[in-house]
C-alpha cells in the first residue's frame, strides 16, 4: 500500500524551525556584537568547517562558542520536537498561533514608537528651550544630551513597558499612529508659517512615526491580503491553485527576502542595522531627537513580523491544499480565519 508523506507534520516542523531560527539569529547577533561572545560562525572558522579558511580565535572563548552552538541546536530540535508532539493540532490552529505572535510583536513596536517618540520629543523640546535644567538639574541635563544615556535610561525602559502594554491592550489601530503623524506635521505647518518657529525635533518625530507606520503595518496588510499583487493570471485561479502559488511564493520569495534583510543588515558590526544600534547613532541636526538608531531596528521588526506572517500564511495555504471537499471551512480566506480570532488582530486600517 502506497505511503503518503505526512505533509501537515512536515509543514509544522518547517514552520516551527523557521520561527525558532529567526529568534536564534537575533539572539546570536546580540551575544556576538553586544556581549563579545564568539558565535557559531567564529567557531566554524576556528575549526575550518564547511571548507572555510581556518582563523584562530581566543582559546578562552572556544568554550563559549560551543555552548552557543549546543544551545542553538537544542532550540531547533526543541521546535521540531514540539511540532511532532502536537501533531494532532490543525494547521489552521498553528496559522492563528503564528499570526498572534506576529501581532504581539507589532503591538510592542506600536507602543514603543508611541511612547519613545512622545517622551523623546518632550525632552528635546525642553532641552532646546532651556527648560530642562531647571526641572532635572545640570548633571541630568548633560547626561540626557548623550545618546547612550538617553537610549539606555529613557528609551529602553519605555520599550520594556511596551511589552506589558502590548499584552494588555490588544485592539490597537494604526489609524492612531497615522493621526499622530498628521497632527505632528500640522503642528510644523502652524508653528512655521504662523509663529515662524521650527526645531529639528519636530521633523524627526514625523519621520520616526511615519517609518513605524509603514514598516509595522506590513504584516497586518498581509493578513488582509492587501499587498500589491500582479493578478493577470492569479485572479482567475481557483482556491486550491491560488493556495499552491501562495505557498510557493512564501517559501521561494517571501521568507528569503526577510532573511536577506536580516543577514545583510546584521551580518557584521558595521552593517546597516548593527552599526547604528551599537553606536546609538543620532542625526546631525543639533538639538533633534535621539531616535535614529531605533529607526534602524524598524527593519528588524519588519523582517521578523513578515517572516512569521509568511509562515502563518504558508500553513493556511497548505491546509487549503489538503482539503478535498468544498466545505465552508475550506473556503475561508486567510483574513477571515485570522480575524475570527480576537487575539490576533492588530487593528490595521481597512
Amino acid at each position: 500500500m502506497k505511503q503518503h508523506l505526512p505533509i501537515p507534520l512536515i509543514s509544522r516542523a518547517f514552520a516551527y524551525s523557521m520561527v525558532t531560527a529567526v529568534f536564534l539569529y537575533l539572539l546570536n547577533n546580540y551575544l556576538v556584537f553586544w556581549q563579545e561572545m564568539p558565535g557559531t560562525y567564529a567557531l566554524a572558522l576556528h575549526y575550518g568547517w564547511f571548507g572555510l579558511e581556518v582563523t584562530e580565535i581566543d582559546p578562552a572563548k572556544i568554550g563559549q562558542g560551543w555552548i552557543q552552538l549546543i544551545i542553538y541546536l537544542l532550540a531547533l530540535a526543541g521546535g521540531i520536537a514540539y511540532a511532532i508532539k502536537t501533531k494532532t493540532r490543525s494547521l489552521q490552529a498553528d496559522s492563528i498561533r503564528f499570526a498572534r505572535l506576529s501581532a504581539y510583536i507589532v503591538r510592542v513596536a506600536f507602543w514603543s514608537v508611541t511612547l519613545v517618540g512622545s517622551i523623546d520629543m518632550l525632552i528635546s523640546f525642553l532641552r532646546v528651550e532651556n527648560f530642562l535644567e531647571p526641572i532635572v538639574g545640570e548633571w541630568l541635563t548633560q547626561q540626557l544630551g548623550r545618546p547612550i544615556f538617553r537610549g539606555t535610561y529613557v528609551h529602553y525602559p519605555l520599550i520594556f513597558i511596551s511589552l506589558f502594554m502590548a499584552a494588555r491592550f490588544r485592539n490597537i489601530s494604526f489609524s492612531w499612529l497615522a493621526l499622530m503623524c498628521v497632527l505632528a506635521e500640522f503642528l510644523i505647518v502652524i508653528t512655521r508659517f504662523v509663529f515662524s518657529y521650527e526645531q529639528a525635533y519636530m521633523g524627526d518625530v514625523v519621520r520616526f512615526w511615519y517609518a513605524g507606520l509603514f514598516l509595522f503595518a506590513s504584516s497586518q496588510t498581509l493578513v488582509e491580503e492587501g499587498h500589491v499583487r500582479v493578478d493577470v493570471l492569479y485572479a482567475g485561479f481557483k482556491r486550491r491553485k491560488k493556495a499552491l502559488f501562495d505557498s510557493i511564493g512564501c517559501v521561494l520569495l517571501g521568507m528569503p527576502i526577510c532573511w536577506v534583510i536580516l543577514m545583510q543588515g546584521m551580518g557584521g558590526r558595521g552593517n546597516s542595522i548593527n552599526s547604528p544600534l551599537l553606536s546609538f547613532e543620532v542625526s546631525q541636526s543639533g538639538y533633534g531627537m535621539y531616535v535614529k538608531y531605533i529607526m534602524a531596528a524598524f527593519l528588524i521588526i519588519f523582517a521578523v513580523t513578515m517572516l512569521i506572517q509568511f509562515v502563518s500564511y504558508l500553513l493556511f495555504n497548505i491546509d487549503q491544499l489538503q482539503k478535498r471537499g468544498a466545505s465552508s471551512e475550506a473556503q475561508l480566506t486567510y483574513n477571515q480565519l485570522i480575524s475570527g480570532d480576537k487575539n490576533v488582530t492588530t487593528g490595521g486600517a481597512r
